[in-house]
C-alpha cells in the first residue's frame, strides 16, 4: 500500500525508479519511504515547479498595442524552447504582415527581449498568474 501511494504523488521517472529499488530492498525502501515522505509536504510549491518544469509548453498572452491589428486568439501554449524571433514571425504569418514590416514584442510593458531569447527564461523571470504576458506592435512603444 505505501508502494502504490509513493508513485501517484511524485509521478516522476526518478520516483518510480525509488520505489523499484525499494521493492528489490525491503529494508531501503522502508529507508527511502522515509526520505520521500518528508520532502512532498515540505516541497509542494517545488512538486508544482517539478509540473512546470515537465510541461513542455507555457501560457502566453498577446496583446495589441497602437494600431497593430489584434489577434482573436489572444492566449496561446507555447514551447518553452522557442525564441522570441520565432514568436514574432509567427505574429507576423498569422497576422499576414509583409516580411518587411517590423514588430516588436514587449515584455510587461517595459523591455523589449533579445531575439535569441527563450520564451522559457523570460517566464520563469516574469510570468505571472501561470502565463507570460507580452505586448506586441508595428511601431516602437517602450523602451
Amino acid at each position: 500500500m505505501a508502494e502504490v501511494e509513493e508513485q501517484p504523488v511524485p509521478a516522476s521517472p526518478q520516483s518510480e525508479e525509488r520505489s523499484e529499488a525499494g521493492e528489490e530492498a525491503p529494508d531501503g525502501g522502508a529507508a527511502a519511504g522515509a526520505a520521500d515522505a518528508p520532502p512532498p509536504p515540505a516541497g509542494s510549491p517545488g512538486t508544482e515547479e517539478n509540473a512546470g518544469d515537465m510541461k513542455k509548453k507555457i501560457d502566453v498572452l498577446l496583446k495589441a498595442v497602437g494600431d497593430t491589428p489584434i489577434m482573436k486568439t489572444k492566449k496561446w501554449a507555447v514551447e518553452r524552447t522557442r525564441t522570441i524571433q520565432s514568436l514574432v514571425d509567427f505574429i507576423k504569418k498569422f497576422l499576414k504582415l509583409m516580411a518587411s514590416e517590423q514588430l516588436f514584442i514587449y515584455v510587461n510593458q517595459s523591455f523589449a527581449p533579445s531575439p535569441d531569447q527563450e520564451v522559457g527564461t523570460l517566464y520563469e523571470c516574469f510570468g505571472s498568474d501561470g502565463k507570460l504576458v507580452l505586448h506586441y506592435c508595428k511601431t516602437q512603444a517602450w523602451g
